[in-house]
């Protein structure tokens, strides 16, 4: 028995020195793999990161959806899962499949992937890689800080948030005292703290905007009946279908987890403003909305931090915080464009067979609401198909637009800055090379009417180019407008022929999906090539 003992006494022994010993091993493992992730983030070019972000993103979304089964009989093909995945993570929203087709988990996975893929949400990831950024330098002042000290004064060990620095103190201060004095003594720690303050105002903002939305929308469904039924009708839980929207909306995305997206809801007016707020405060109107809340929370708290953020923009390197005149000028844009397509939408299509239903009062919402998603959203309240020629170019010159776009006619410091920095890369071969926004659509709808140009000839009043140009600007801004797909206007009716409520890119081919694929990426990815095309001079 004794030897028995001792026998399991090592045993046990040697499992927890190998447990250990895994353990030590994992530890090291991951502490490695962070330095790694983290030195490539810092040293690699950000097109590419971003680049590997959505495509890596986007695999593991399709693999998820692929391991989940749908809640309808129909089951979607690996193309259009993986397309899916794709309009998600690049929050563009053009759909291949029917929305109603998905399952509770597949439309979860969906908002997950339209949350982490969101310009805001990404912005936030950014300005805290940036942050650390700080790291060595803020090492080599403490380092030296601390070389400089002399014996006599007391050291203080103090933990920041990167590393444990030295610091020499004043006999009577305390610790946190001296702490903040010594970062804010020069401007790059004090850089460092307002980038640092940033970060939890954007995750803040996010946060309240998301939480706010869920409950004004849930309480809506369950105050106003005709809207709850409609969920009922289809199946689709009330809670599931609040977090999806207003992540979608907000997230610039345009995804709704019914078939007609918001057609449905175009009588429910007051589920329709409440929308608007959160496509305004997430896409185009967010820069002017952060710099605001800064301006509100400086004067009350951190301000120090707050009046650096607002006076150096530039410096902070966050380009979604916008200097106070360009952010003046944003909203009155912002607002002059919406009106603009207001009063055309109005007065060519107010007693058009897309309004039939509405009164006056849902006339005026549903067109506001739609106008309002033209950049860059995408949820519809009609069928954009049965609209008149003149408001569907006019979206999409509208879908073309960046985010940000504003009428400047003064040139602050960043500007001049920027046009500094470009005159400085013309001597680059590989930059002059780079072909202009619109010269990269123009080459992906030819590539396009190339693949499609068997029912362009078939069935041209579906297949036309007016609605390829559409689809292809709809996916490269990342909106998810559509003109869809009608047995009606076949020539040559087809018997087998069903109305489905999917985009206009389900009734291409594979080769069509894929090209629209890479316009969804480049659209998403379009802000790193903002420059291109300046070499080329047309006289």
């Amino acid at each position: 028995m004794e030897i028995y003992d001792c026998y399991g006494k090592k045993m046990q022994h040697l499992c927890s020195e190998s447990c250990q010993n895994i353990k030590n091993v994992t530890k090291s493992i991951f502490f490695l793999g962070a330095c790694f992730c983290r030195f490539i983030l810092r040293s690699a070019n950000p097109l590419w990161v971003q680049l590997f972000y959505f495509i890596s993103l986007s695999f593991f979304g399709f693999g998820v959806l692929k391991a989940l089964k749908p809640r309808t009989s129909f089951t979607p093909t690996t193309l259009d899962l993986f397309f899916t995945s794709v309009s998600a993570t690049t929050v563009s929203s053009m759909a291949t499949v029917e929305m109603e087709v998905f399952s509770n988990p597949q439309l979860i996975v969906m908002t997950i992937l339209m949350f982490i893929g969101g310009e805001v949400f990404i912005s936030m990831i950014g300005i805290h890689f940036i942050r650390s950024k700080f790291k060595t330098e803020l090492d080599k002042i403490a380092s030296s800080h601390s070389r400089l000290s002399t014996p006599n004064q007391p050291i203080i060990l103090d933990q920041i948030e990167l590393e444990i620095v030295r610091k020499s103190s004043p006999n009577n201060s305390k610790p946190e005292e001296f702490h903040d004095s010594y970062l804010g003594s020069t401007d790059k720690n004090l850089r460092y703290l307002s980038m640092k303050y940033l970060f939890f105002v954007i995750l803040s903002y996010l946060v309240v905007t998301h939480v706010i939305g869920v409950i004004g929308v849930s309480l809506y469904l369950v105050v106003i009946p005709s809207a709850k039924e409609v969920l009922k009708n289809k199946g689709l839980k009330m809670f599931t279908f609040s977090v999806f929207t207003i992540v979608s909306t907000f997230a610039s995305c345009g995804f709704v987890p019914t078939n007609e997206n918001m057609i449905v809801f175009s009588k429910n007016s007051g589920l329709l403003l409440m929308l608007i707020p959160q496509i305004l405060l997430g896409n185009t109107l967010y820069p002017s909305s952060l710099r605001f809340i800064i301006w509100v929370l400086g004067k009350f708290y951190k301000k120090k931090e707050c009046k650096y953020l607002l006076k150096n923009t530039e410096e902070v390197g966050y380009k979604h915080l916008l200097p106070r005149q360009h952010s003046l000028f944003l909203v009155a844009t912002v607002i002059g464009i919406v009106v603009v397509q207001v009063v055309l939408f109005c007065s060519m299509d107010w007693n058009s067979e897309a309004l039939v239903g509405l009164n006056r009062y849902q006339k005026f919402i549903g067109i506001l609401f739609q106008c309002v998603n033209s950049r860059h959203t995408g949820e519809t309240i009609v069928d954009i198909s049965i609209i008149s020629s003149a408001i569907l170019v006019l979206f999409a010159v509208m879908m073309y637009l960046p985010p940000y776009t504003s009428f400047l006619p003064v040139k602050d410091n960043a500007q001049n800055t920027e046009i500094g920095v470009r005159k400085k890369r013309k001597g680059k071969v590989i930059e002059n090379l780079i072909l202009s926004q619109l010269s990269y659509l123009t080459i992906f709808i030819i590539l396009v009417c190339i693949t499609e140009r068997k029912k362009l000839k078939e069935d041209p009043l579906n297949f036309n180019v007016l609605n390829i140009v559409v689809e292809v600007i709809s996916a490269y801004g990342n909106v998810g407008f559509t003109t869809g797909y009608s047995c009606k206007r076949q020539l040559h009716g087809e018997t087998n022929c069903e109305n489905k409520w999917f985009g206009f890119v389900g009734k291409w081919s594979d080769e069509g999906k894929i090209i629209l694929i890479f316009v969804m990426f480049f659209g998403r990815l379009k802000k790193f090539n903002m420059d291109g095309g300046k070499p080329w001079l047309l006289l």
